[in-house]
């Protein structure tokens, strides 16, 4: 990968070297951390990138006044921070409500922003309209599909189906009670084994958790004896427990007021949406995905939720008022996840047209979740398209917080166009890769000084086991922020 050939400013006299702010920082992964989310495959799609354009390059003239005592001529502009509101009807911008519940805990060791607010504004709406559309489990897990499924509980017939209850007060998920045959498919019952534990957790205050999760006389416990000896006609009698006691629950209020007291998310609960979201559209045409077209820039993996939290929480520190950009997104898995969990503008951009269509099934699905769930997220905004030229991306830029790049694969050409991309970011903002935008052992010198990689300050990090998709091995990774200070301090020096 390499930035724009450096250019030399005529008359300059030598200085001697700066060398290049490349820090390292290992952080700690869990290294049990599931894999969530299938791959993202290969893409096929072809970019024609740029030459490096010589003419975009800092703006380091102004700043270095000629012999004569006259300003020189100016290279370029920095860009201006164009302003971009968020569409969201999810409220990043209430005012600051209370302090954190007690019992809230958020996915890395980072304090949550306090003005977010976590419930969905429309939990006890009787607008259904976000949750009519959804895909149901049943559609997708179904002895209908007999090659694929079948009966979870052979010995009692009638258990073939039930309705389960959310913490939305009208929103119910249909489910079939089938098990899949092949072991990497679809799992009903591991589904709604998850939905409960999560609301059993994070959506209840103590005394009904503790009942709920008794470990002998607990309905949770009593649904997993149920499973274990294969009675179905129990296993349904206690889901219809369940649901009249979530309906009372949010009826009355108690999980309404258990969520007016959280600002963030547990990761667990995250995952639950992702996975949800992901099962019921990307992976019932994950087929569409598996062309690519190797030693282009059509080549990539999945970064996973939980790397993926460590980024947006203890990297980055991003907050509701944020701005976050990936390029290169995919199905959208990471745009979705930042939108969920930190609460901001989350933006894509994906040049291959079946991710693309893919991503937008997401985005509808995600929107239904969110609204069973009774959660907000962000707004979010899908891009199709080259990035390097897509306008709405490039106007975005200039007011992100955050930018994700998934670099791994990545022809040194389009490295190179990043760059480029990257004059336009607002000071202060951060760029996470998997590969460095500045050269090892690079150094400011009098001949590179225009060189766009100079205004990056770049810390060199460490993820650990089950943070990528294609392979559990460690790896390093980047995070660069926007800083001209270095930049214009040796132009001054000059």
């Amino acid at each position: 990968m390499g930035p724009f050939d450096y250019i030399q400013k005529k008359g300059s006299k030598a200085l001697k070297p700066q060398p290049a702010q490349i820090r390292k920082e290992i952080i700690s992964t869990h290294p049990h951390a599931r894999k969530a989310l299938s791959s993202k495959p290969k893409r096929t799609n072809t970019r024609t990138v740029p030459a490096a354009d010589k003419t975009r390059q800092p703006d380091l003239a102004s700043l270095h006044p000629s012999k004569s005592g006259k300003q020189g001529p100016k290279k370029r502009l920095f860009s201006a921070q164009f302003c971009l509101q968020s569409d969201s009807d999810d409220d990043t911008s209430e005012e600051t409500l209370e302090a954190s519940s007690k019992r809230s805990r958020v996915s890395a060791s980072v304090e949550p922003a306090s003005n977010r607010q976590v419930r969905c504004k429309k939990l006890f709406s009787e607008d259904e309209e976000d949750t009519r559309n959804m895909v149901h489990a049943a559609e997708i897990a179904t002895l209908r599909r007999p090659t694929k499924y079948k009966a979870a509980f052979p010995n009692d017939p009638q258990a073939t189906n039930i309705l389960l209850h959310y913490p939305s007060e009208l929103a119910e998920e249909r489910y079939e009670l089938v098990v899949p045959i092949q072991s990497d498919d679809f799992k009903p019952l591991e589904d709604i084994k998850e939905v409960l534990e999560i609301i059993a957790t994070h959506y209840l205050p103590p005394t009904e958790t503790s009942m709920l999760k008794d470990d002998s006389h607990g309905l949770l416990r009593k649904l997993k004896r149920s499973i274990d000896r294969r009675y179905g006609n129990d296993y349904v009698k206690l889901i219809e427990e369940w649901n009249d006691r979530i309906a009372m629950l949010s009826k009355d209020g108690t999980i309404g007021k258990v969520l007016d007291g959280l600002h963030s998310l547990d990761l667990r609960l995250i995952e639950r949406i992702l996975t949800q979201t992901y099962s019921r559209t990307v992976s019932l045409h994950v087929g569409l995905l598996r062309h690519y077209e190797n030693g282009t820039d059509n080549v990539y993996g999945e970064l996973l939720p939980k790397f993926i939290s460590s980024i947006l929480r203890r990297d980055t520190k991003m907050n509701s008022t944020h701005v976050f950009v990936d390029l290169g997104s995919g199905v959208g898995n990471v745009v979705l996840q930042a939108a969920l969990e930190i609460g901001c503008e989350s933006w894509g951009c994906e040049m291959m047209d079946n991710a693309c269509d893919l991503a937008e099934l997401q985005e509808k699905e995600f929107r239904a979740r969110c609204r069973l769930w009774g959660v907000s997220a962000g707004s979010v905004r899908l891009e199709r398209g080259d990035f390097l030229e897509n306008v709405a991306i490039g106007k975005v830029l200039k007011t992100a917080d955050v930018v994700l790049v998934n670099n791994q694969a990545f022809t040194p050409e389009l490295n190179e166009g990043l760059i480029s991309l990257f004059l336009d970011l607002k000071e202060g903002c951060q760029i996470v890769s998997l590969k460095s935008f500045v050269p090892s052992g690079h150094k400011i010198t009098s001949r590179n000084l225009y060189r766009a990689c100079n205004v990056l300050d770049v810390v060199e990090k460490r993820y650990y086991s089950a943070c990528v998709s294609w392979t559990d091995a460690p790896g390093t990774y980047y995070v660069s922020t926007k800083d001209s200070s270095k930049v214009k301090l040796f132009a001054n020096d000059m």
